[in-house]
């Protein structure tokens, strides 16, 4: 009988959930693999969504939950939430033992989570590696993450390129593709009125999808780019808009306050929700014109959608884009004119003929396979690949 392998995924927020969902699914239906999910940071915080019953819809009824400190509106707050984070981790990854743990993207609670399961001697394996995004200290953490793993698994074959030169083995790196690609395309369709009804409002098609972040390596407050955002948006006032929370990265209570201050004086044209969840996310870039902000959705999935996106500042910049993402600088003038772009049917063509440069038809077979099969005895040690 074959071995089973215990297969911990470790989810901080309603978007990495998103991703790992069908990853988790996956795996979870393989008789050679079980599956611990373990839960952290915004999964467990009211105020953003109570994501976890998110995680337990999709069939995880006994998720791992690690609470850490809520704050994260300063850069202190921030590491004490992480100190929380690591201790929590380490304990459970302790407690479970795992054969893997599977890790996805750049945030802080992640970097706590990878420095646990090194120190605790659980081999990591890291989706979403190779990429920059300049303008925020996730680009840091991504890269640490990176040599902290023993298993890589990245969105195009520049990105997995770039893990090799970083000093990674290449056969330990593999170019799947995009997942957030794959479950863009493979996610349930609710129709418009399904949407509308949950929301409670409603979206004519040329409304916008507007998500903006702190771009934490930028000089200038959040709130300052936040209300440039809002004033441009106010340039089209035949748009209605639906807003999503930022992730709660430092600072990001400005946005949420001036995002929530903004749509109560706008009620007929503004809606805001914390988190829209996968299912809804993807209905509702069925339903709108274009997407708005800086999210790294916004460059990797949305093309697959054939809507185009306007990316504003430096908090994507250096990520591989498709001829659909329209980047913008950082004030309401610009922002604006990208969206004015955006809008016209030139580049909605464009956006309907245009690959996706994150796209595979094959992104979640290879994700799980290399999970589930990838030899254990092969990711206890590392050396460094010289070029």
């Amino acid at each position: 009988m074959p071995s089973v392998r215990t297969i911990a995924i470790a989810t901080g927020t309603r978007a990495d959930w998103g991703l790992l969902s069908p990853i988790a699914r996956s795996l979870a239906a393989r008789p050679d693999c079980r599956v611990a999910v373990l839960a952290t940071n915004m999964h467990l915080l009211p105020q953003y969504g109570a994501t976890l019953s998110e995680i337990q819809a999709d069939g995880f009824g006994d998720v791992v939950t690690v609470p850490m400190p809520p704050s994260t509106d300063t850069p202190l707050a921030t590491v004490d939430a992480m100190a929380g984070c690591m201790q929590g981790m380490a304990r459970e990854l302790s407690r479970l033992a795992p054969d893997l743990i599977v890790i996805l993207g750049d945030r802080f609670e992640m970097l706590a989570t990878a420095t646990a399961a090194l120190i605790t001697g659980v081999p990591v394996v890291h989706i979403a590696g190779g990429e920059i995004s300049e303008g925020a200290i996730d680009d840091s953490i991504r890269h640490a993450i990176t040599k902290m793993s023993a298993l890589h698994l990245t969105a195009t074959e520049p990105y997995r390129r770039r893990v090799i030169a970083m000093g990674e083995e290449p056969e330990r790196v593999i170019n799947t593709g995009a997942i957030g690609v794959w479950n863009m395309l493979n996610t349930p369709r609710l129709s418009r009125a399904e949407l509308e009804r949950s929301i409670d409002f409603s979206l004519p098609p040329e409304s916008l999808l507007v998500t903006f972040h702190p771009a934490t390596l930028d000089p200038i407050a959040p709130a300052i780019r936040c209300d440039a955002l809002l004033e441009a948006l106010d340039r089209f006032p035949d748009h209605r808009l639906l807003i999503t929370y930022p992730n709660n990265d430092a600072r990001g209570r400005e946005i949420i306050d001036r995002i929530e201050r903004y749509a109560a004086a706008r009620p007929a044209r503004v809606k805001v929700i914390p988190s829209l969840g996968r299912v809804r996310y993807v209905a509702a870039l069925t339903c709108v014109a274009a997407v708005v902000g800086n999210s790294s959705s916004g460059i990797v999935e949305v093309p697959s959608m054939a809507i185009p996106t306007v990316d504003i500042g430096i908090r994507q910049r250096g990520r591989i884009a498709g001829p659909s993402v329209i980047h913008s600088g950082d004030s309401a003038s610009e922002i604006a004119e990208a969206i004015e772009r955006a809008l016209s049917p030139e580049m909605r063509l464009l956006a309907r003929s245009e690959p996706n440069p994150y796209a595979r038809p094959d992104t979640l077979r290879l994700i799980s396979d290399a999970i589930a099969l990838t030899p254990l005895s092969t990711l206890k040690s590392k050396k460094f690949h010289d070029l």
